[in-house]
């Protein structure tokens, strides 16, 4: 499974994405905190937090990236040992990927220079087309025969 993303994280617990990011964000509160199916413990494993107190942490410090690394860590840890919270995360992880959380920013400028055409400025866009006619020139004899 991949780590989760300590942008998101923070993004989330920020309270990024409206209604829907916190949502997710209720979604993964409730996720680590079901009870920790942990497979049979062997005596040389170290003690594995179930994720509940760096989620707390996170919560109070959303800007702190360190606290969202160990979240994700924790995260981590945790679903290499429960198989059902493994699951359960990465079905939180598809729906909560899809919110907008500001990840991936897009800064455009155009300066200097002559453009002709529309400009399009911003992120992520699919399936646009342009069919505008090419704007009319400055100088209002281009493009006429010379007269004799």
């Amino acid at each position: 499974m991949e780590p989760i993303s300590i942008v998101l994280l923070a993004a989330l617990a920020g309270g990024a994405g409206g209604e829907v990011g916190r949502q997710a964000w209720a979604g993964l509160s409730a996720l680590v905190r079901r009870p920790f199916q942990r497979r049979q413990a062997a005596a040389q494993d170290p003690a594995v937090s179930s994720g509940a107190a760096e989620l707390e942490e996170l919560a109070g410090a959303p800007a702190d990236p360190a606290r969202a690394q160990a979240l994700s860590t924790a995260l981590a840890v945790r679903a290499a040992l429960d198989a059902d919270f493994h699951t359960g995360l990465q079905q939180w992880h598809q729906q909560a990927k899809l919110v907008r959380t500001g990840d991936g920013d897009v800064s455009n400028t155009i300066s200097g220079g002559t453009f002709h055409g529309p400009a399009l400025q911003g992120r992520d866009f699919t399936g646009i087309s342009f069919t505008t006619p090419p704007p009319p020139s400055a100088d209002p004899g281009a493009g006429t025969p010379p007269q004799s």
